[in-house]
């Protein structure tokens, strides 16, 4: 009897590590496809004071249980998915992404993250974008190469005097 109960156990486990091992594999956050016309998509809202506060009273409501007040992936509710929620604050995964990717993954979700094109106007996914784009910091501007010459200067043109 104590045989059947391992064999039990461990096929129970070899099942267990399977469902996760598949499960981590399919929501790898890099493999989350948007289509190539959603990437290209330009963020019509133009980014004002108001488009932000509006974005941020929307992402405390529906998105910070999971992302968390600061973007980092830390909410209350996060612990509670296999899949992490996205750190927001990552400057190197924030700028490879194009405001239209951003907005498609709003509007379509992906378990465990919902979708809000029904919930959400597409105006408020848009200030959303604005708004998750804060929480990481922006890269430093690249410098001119050492070698780049300065530009020439133009002679100063000589004014006469006329009397």
């Amino acid at each position: 009897m104590n045989a059947g109960r391992s064999a039990r156990s461990a096929f129970f486990l070899l099942s267990l590590s399977l469902v996760l091992a598949v499960s981590a594999v399919s929501h790898d956050p890099k493999d989350w496809p948007v289509p190539e016309e959603a990437r290209k998509m330009t963020n019509p809202v133009p980014l004002t004071d108001a488009a932000l506060a509006s974005a941020k009273a929307i992402f405390e409501e529906t998105c910070a249980s999971c992302h968390g007040d600061t973007g980092k992936g830390d909410g209350p509710d996060a612990a509670m998915y296999s899949v992490k929620p996205a750190d927001l604050t990552d400057a190197h995964m924030m700028s490879e992404m194009t405001d239209g990717e951003i907005f498609y993954k709003i509007t379509e979700g992906r378990k465990p993250m919902p979708a809000y094109k029904k919930t959400l106007t597409d105006e408020q996914r848009w200030q959303l974008v604005h708004f998750v784009r804060t929480f990481a910091p922006k890269p430093a501007p690249k410098a001119a190469p050492k070698s780049a010459k300065p530009a020439a200067k133009r002679p100063k043109a000589k004014i006469e005097n006329r009397k």
